[in-house]
């Protein structure tokens, strides 16, 4: 089983999330641990490969974004909620510049 890093302030968005929401995502990261896929996600090509999106949709859209094409870890590159139908520039930025600091730091 593969651990998950969180990434940045990833963690405390998280704990910020509502009881259920919080409870929904930590089920899904699980599932992602374990090698298996989320129960709804997409690919967040736009961000890099292999970079995927948790889709929790309870209480409003909530996003947690992750990567787990690496072998030493799955990586949590942020969280949010998601408020538009498109996801919002400055949320996909923020996956970027996470994955660039992993990338940059572990994998050089």
């Amino acid at each position: 089983m593969k651990g998950i890093v969180f990434v940045g302030y990833s963690l405390e968005v998280i704990r910020k999330f509502p009881v259920e929401i919080k409870r929904e995502a930590g089920h899904q990261l699980d599932r992602v641990q374990h090698g298996l896929d989320p129960m709804d996600w997409k690919p967040m090509t736009s961000i890099g490969q292999g970079v995927r999106e948790i889709r929790i949709q309870q209480e409003g859209q909530w996003r947690v974004i992750y990567i787990a094409k690496f072998d030493e870890a799955n990586y949590v590159l942020h969280a949010f909620r998601k408020k538009t139908q498109k996801t919002p520039k400055p949320d996909i930025e923020i996956a970027k510049r996470a994955l660039k600091e992993i990338v940059q730091r572990f994998y050089k």
